[in-house]
């Protein structure tokens, strides 16, 4: 035996070289330049509130998940000229009606909340139930002889 017979019982194997071209293409794995392209690189937490002020995240508090209130019912806004169009005289308007009329849309699988707006005319008597209403709307029911129940 040797010197130059002798061969290894395992293989000498070498980490691929990154960040030369090749494969990887134009970072090769490394990120950006600067502080990201760094060996042990991490991000000061100052620097992390900072982003979190930034316009984009605004109104997204510390913790997202807590702050925004994904489970909120849009309010739908329905005026009194889209009710003249689609009741008559003594018919009660309700989210449920208004839904099955198709004048409001489902939210998130169930009938929104809706309020009722002044614009347009009102010539029909109607009793309105879990709906709210702005000061003119309020005023024009009444005025067309129609009740508000607050259901």
């Amino acid at each position: 035996m040797q010197l130059h017979s002798l061969s290894p019982r395992t293989k000498n194997k070498k980490n691929a070289p990154v960040g030369r071209g090749g494969k990887r293409g134009k970072t090769s794995g490394r990120g950006g330049k600067g502080q990201t392209a760094r060996a042990g690189h991490h991000i000061r937490p100052e620097v992390r509130d900072l982003i979190k002020k930034l316009p984009k995240r605004r109104g997204h508090g510390k913790n997202r998940a807590r702050t925004v209130r994904t489970n909120r019912i849009s309010v739908s806004a329905v005026n009194l000229d889209a009710l003249e169009l689609n009741y008559q005289a003594g018919e009660t308007v309700s989210p449920a009606t208004l839904l099955a009329r198709g004048v409001v849309r489902r939210a998130k699988g169930r009938a929104p909340m809706v309020k009722i707006l002044g614009t347009g005319e009102l010539t029909k008597a109607l009793t309105v139930t879990g709906c709210t209403l702005s000061a003119s709307a309020k005023a024009a029911v009444t005025a067309a002889g129609g009740t508000i129940a607050h259901a």
